[in-house]
């Protein structure tokens, strides 16, 4: 399977507390509920795209409880997401979480090295392995160098504070986008597909004059 991170960040690349203003006050974040007002059908319908394409779900702990609170209240059955945390398979990353915690839907804890364990999933057959949320998992996965995948719906809002994305310290990285994945919806709202070109190293160039003529070289 592929290993995807797909998330909502702001401009500033704030991923923290996306749907309300308690969702996530960890370190005294108070600027939650930052993404509602630009949602719409369109952004919807980019998410509900995301989740076609999953055959599991990975989260990691606080990511897990926070999504089983609300989404396990969600009963329409026409609501795709919904369907999808509530009855596909989840693995859940966490060293102390019981499995009467984790009931869930079919849900498995990970208790050893995330790495190790994501590494096993990804050699099994299947579409995707979906990471949602899950801010310190996504860290830890992209720094070994096994994120496929990044789908980012980014809203026009800088936020000023929480977690991010792509936080100082991370393993630098090159991507690739392509237009035909990548499309800015009627409210601005930006949906970015990337994927890791190469991981390590940020690949550079050079602006110059030559004979009075301006070129680049990389």
């Amino acid at each position: 399977m592929l290993l995807s991170v797909n998330t909502f960040v702001s401009l500033d690349m704030v991923m923290q507390g996306p749907g309300s203003p308690d969702e996530d006050e960890r370190h005294g974040f108070d600027r939650g509920g930052w993404l509602v007002p630009h949602t719409s059908d369109e952004s919807n319908a980019v998410v509900d795209g995301w989740y076609r394409q999953a055959d599991a779900i990975l989260l990691g702990r606080t990511t897990f409880e926070m999504m089983r609170e609300y989404w396990s209240e969600v009963t329409n059955p026409d609501d795709l997401v919904a369907t999808a945390l509530n009855n596909w398979q989840k693995y859940v990353v966490s060293t102390t979480m019981t499995d009467e915690e984790a009931a869930w839907g079919p849900t498995t804890v990970l208790r050893g090295d995330p790495i190790d364990a994501v590494r096993t999933l990804k050699q099994e057959r299947g579409r995707e392995l979906q990471v949602h949320g899950s801010w310190q998992l996504a860290r830890t996965l992209h720094d070994a160098g096994l994120v496929d995948i990044y789908r980012l719906l980014i809203a026009p809002v800088y936020v000023g504070d929480g977690k991010r994305l792509f936080a100082d310290g991370g393993v630098p990285a090159t991507f690739s986008a392509s237009p035909d994945e990548s499309i800015i919806l009627p409210n601005g709202v930006v949906s970015l597909v990337l994927r890791p070109r190469r991981t390590g190293e940020v690949e550079v160039g050079a602006y110059h004059v030559a004979e009075g003529v301006r070129g680049e070289s990389v």
